[in-house]
């Protein structure tokens, strides 16, 4: 018997808004007037900006179809829950690379190997299949590595331990077809780290000082396959020469392939936003600009409907900080410190004012197309180079742009250039942004629209009268937004990750950024996940040590990789992926309603044949 007397929807909605989202969802399945109140997009919106703590003004993701679907998908589809812990490296793990199919990984370390990894074993789980040692050559550590474009090739970085300077590294090309090595490249200083161009050519750096803190950097192109070859091919070919002041040098160097930006992965900018979607029109609830992604299958769909009011949080923990073992040495200060030994501090000035007079006589000017382009390549994609520096003491604490131009992506040519003989031999940077801090890490988003960048900052107002004692440094991590389109930073910064060596032991931690999400690691012995949009922490993924380095899936976000001093790399999943993979197998359905019923009606009609028989 039904009960003739019922709350107005108002009603209920008025008490839902009053409980938490887990009340609500179990609110729901009372029965089918509560649940239609449950599903409420008001009701949720608010529940939302409660729960999150987000500002109003900042607007629901413009490809989000319903504010429950938004909630759930901040809820549900993080990459929080450890599902595996690979132990293989015996010593602290620094840096992890996905393959652009995200069917592998590697993965470099204190021990001086790199380890490859396969994602895509039927059970589920990750697997070693190939280990290089790296102690044959003189290796102290592996410490990057990168692959090409088709994924044929790996780019591994690591430091250099034998007669040469502390702060030299070299950079092996290694064929993912046989794991044959097929080059070796000197880079120096050893945190340059180097990064592909393209397919066939990789970038590294080399160091000249040329006064007691004056210094060259000379930024190298090099072919990946550098066999015995007629003497008329170039396997080697100078890209930049730039002057260093002030004990600076540059540092890793990144490429970013900014494309026309029609179509780009995420709009930081609100107003952008708004008028992407006046420019679609609002006659389609999800803007073609923009694209969250589904799971797809008609199955996955059929479970998360079914379960969809009991996805829970992963429990967050916390962990105490740690004091990081600091690198040997900081590359290229040893030169510096040595030199302030016999040098006084008014010749180190009159040194620095001088070269500062040089660098401004015999260096090219920079590439105005880059800040202000016509209107005729306005259009056009763009190769930027990316790098750490500074102008006022040893710490990064600036981005430098370099534009890089069709004719300079081979080695074929003069191997120094055509400016060989002109007075202008040094390179200008074509822009730069000042982070106002010690740079800690960088990443780019997948379409390389934005550029992240992990800084400690320095306190607001402050003056470096000495090249040698920067400011101190915060223990806060920022993470800074900077925008490649307009080489603009983003005024957005995410700060919830915290680092506690001081200025000459900072070390490098390295973050990543997938479609929706960004994530980095943290002395704190945790990783952390933002999202882009919103701008707020979804997850801390805890370690037993500090956390070098997060690595996302390029074909799926919602697996995360985390490495850590402690000497493991975590496999992190969403709930909505656990969830299903502990889901029962079920029968497929027929996807198609005129099979199915042609299906039943040859059943249908064979019975009646047979009883017309009968």
């Amino acid at each position: 018997m039904e009960c003739s007397q019922v709350l107005p929807d108002s009603l209920v909605l008025e008490i839902f808004l009053r409980l938490p989202y887990d009340a609500v969802l179990r609110a729901g399945l009372t029965c089918k007037q509560w649940l239609a109140v449950s599903r409420d997009e008001f009701l949720w919106r608010e529940l939302f900006y409660s729960y999150y703590r987000i500002p109003r003004s900042v607007p629901r993701h413009p490809a989000a179809v319903s504010w429950y679907r938004e909630f759930k998908r901040l809820f549900d589809c993080i990459p929080c829950v450890e599902v595996q812990t690979l132990r293989e490296h015996s010593d602290q793990v620094l840096h992890l690379a996905f393959s652009h199919r995200g069917h592998r990984f590697s993965s470099c370390s204190k021990d001086c190997t790199v380890k490859l990894w396969d994602t895509e074993r039927p059970d589920g789980t990750i697997s070693l299949v190939h280990t290089s040692s790296m102690r044959q050559f003189n290796w102290g550590y592996t410490q990057f590595s990168q692959f090409n474009a088709d994924d044929s090739l790996l780019l591994v970085s690591g430091v250099y331990l034998g007669p040469h300077h502390s702060s030299s590294g070299e950079i092996a090309v290694i064929s993912l077809e046989n794991y044959s090595l097929l080059s070796r490249v000197r880079n120096k200083p050893y945190d340059v780290f180097g990064c592909w161009l393209n397919e066939t050519h990789l970038i590294s750096g080399n160091l000249h000082w040329i006064g007691n803190m004056t210094s060259c950097s000379v930024l190298w192109l090099n072919k990946a396959f550098q066999d015995i070859e007629s003497e008329n091919v170039n396997v080697v070919k100078r890209l930049f020469k730039i002057q260093n002041i002030n004990a600076s040098t540059i540092r890793t160097v990144m490429v970013a392939h900014c494309r026309r930006h029609d179509n780009p992965d995420l709009l930081l900018d609100y107003e952008a936003q708004s008028l992407a979607q006046r420019q679609k029109g609002q006659r389609h609830h999800q803007p073609l600009l923009f694209d969250l992604g589904t799971s797809g299958s008609e199955e996955e769909e059929e479970v998360e409907e079914e379960e969809e009011d009991q996805y829970q949080k992963e429990a967050r923990y916390h962990g105490r900080p740690t004091a990081r073992i600091p690198q040997p040495t900081i590359s290229g200060l040893d030169h510096v410190i040595q030199s302030r030994k016999n040098v006084d501090s008014r010749e180190l000035e009159i040194e620095t004012q001088v070269a500062q007079m040089m660098g401004r006589a015999h260096t090219k000017a920079p590439d105005c197309s880059l800040i202000e382009p016509s209107e005729s390549k306005e259009g056009e994609d763009k190769t930027y180079l990316l790098f750490t520096t500074g102008s006022l003491t040893y710490s990064p604490h600036q981005i430098g742009i370099k534009l890089i131009k069709p004719d300079q992506m081979t080695t074929s040519g003069p191997v120094l250039g055509e400016e060989r003989s002109s007075d202008e031999f040094f390179d200008s940077l074509d822009h730069v942004i000042d982070i106002h801090g010690h740079i800690i890490g960088m990443g780019l988003s997948p379409d390389h629209r934005y550029l992240y960048v992990n800084s400690r900052a320095w306190p607001a107002g402050c003056v470096i009268s000495d090249p040698m004692s920067p400011p101190p440094i915060a223990e806060e991590i920022d993470l800074h937004v900077i925008d490649l389109k307009n080489l603009r930073e983003e005024r957005r910064s995410l700060r919830a990750h915290r680092a506690f060596t001081p200025n000459d032991e900072c070390f490098f931690i390295f973050l990543d950024v997938s479609r929706d999400f960004v994530a980095s690691g943290a002395e704190d012995k945790h990783g952390y996940i933002w999202d882009r949009h919103y701008n707020i922490c979804l997850a801390r993924l805890a370690h037993d040590d500090v956390v070098n380095s997060v690595a996302f899936s390029p074909a799926d976000q919602e697996l995360l990789l985390s490495a850590s001093d402690d000497s493991t790399i975590k496999v992190w999943r969403s709930p909505r992926m656990v969830r299903l993979a502990q889901a029962p197998a079920r029968p497929s359905r027929p996807r198609n309603l005129l099979p199915s019923w042609l299906s039943r009606n040859k059943n249908s009609t064979s019975a009646g044949s047979v009883c017309g028989k009968l």
